[in-house]
């Protein structure tokens, strides 16, 4: 944790980390009235944790970046000051935030086991789903960013995942990221391979493609089963109150 606030430091100017510093507050406290301060602590924690993947990532292919900023009920995000040249950076980047936040929750899960903290349980279940929900296959979520290292035409698969989520729980948040969404999914629909973008922008080696496919298909298998296993033992901790 001291590793990325000084790289945080390092990288930003002083009211940008007062920025972050001021939004992580106010979204702290937002979620408190919901959810109790103590778990939102810990929420948005991990949330920095994961928007920080994705920072130490850019800046390690030379890509400018801003610090995190918060908005309570939308999460966090980072300023791209430089866009990625190519498909393989765009998922490298798109990667470091789902990577390090699985580590940030498992750093939780291991404490709650070791501990009984129900608390940390829970937090740690945000962390899981929060990280393997930003792994649907499409732009602008994590998952597009990693799977257009594959190709944008994989976009289309997650097209029914959101329909999915939305129908299983009704959120303005779902449907505010079908709207973003939208220009991307046309995108992918007209996409082709032998276009100027798909020669340039999207050409990557099939070993490439491979190394991805791996990393994100056995970050999804990950993050599916510990939020399932952790969704059990939270239901489990319920029944024994």
């Amino acid at each position: 944790m001291i590793k990325l606030l000084l790289l945080l430091l390092s990288g930003a100017k002083f009211g940008k980390l007062i920025t972050t510093v001021g939004s992580m507050l106010v979204s702290i406290v937002a979620y408190s009235f919901i959810y109790g301060w103590m778990y939102s602590v810990g929420f948005v924690l991990l949330i920095l944790v994961h928007e920080m993947g994705h920072y130490i990532a850019a800046r390690q292919r030379g890509l400018d970046v801003g610090a995190p900023t918060f908005i309570p009920f939308l999460g966090a995000w980072i300023a791209m000051k430089d866009l990625p040249h190519d498909a393989e950076t765009e998922a490298y980047v798109g990667l470091g935030g789902p990577l390090l936040g699985t580590v940030g929750a498992l750093v939780c899960y291991l404490l709650a086991r070791s501990n009984g903290s129900n608390l940390l349980l829970a937090v740690s279940y945000s962390g899981f789903f929060i990280n393997l929900f930003n792994l649907i296959p499409l732009s602008p979520l994590d998952g597009g960013r990693i799977t257009a290292v594959l190709s944008p035409r994989v976009w289309l698969l997650g097209v029914p995942i959101l329909i999915a989520f939305f129908v299983w729980q009704p959120s303005p948040l779902l449907f505010l990221i079908a709207l973003i969404a939208a220009p991307q999914v046309w995108k992918a629909i007209k996409y082709r391979s032998d276009s100027e973008e798909g020669q340039t922008y999207y050409l990557v080696s099939t070993r490439t493609r491979v190394e991805y496919g791996f990393y994100y298909l056995t970050l999804i298998v990950f993050l599916a089963v510990m939020t399932h296993d952790v969704h059990e033992l939270l239901a489990a901790a319920r029944v024994a109150r």
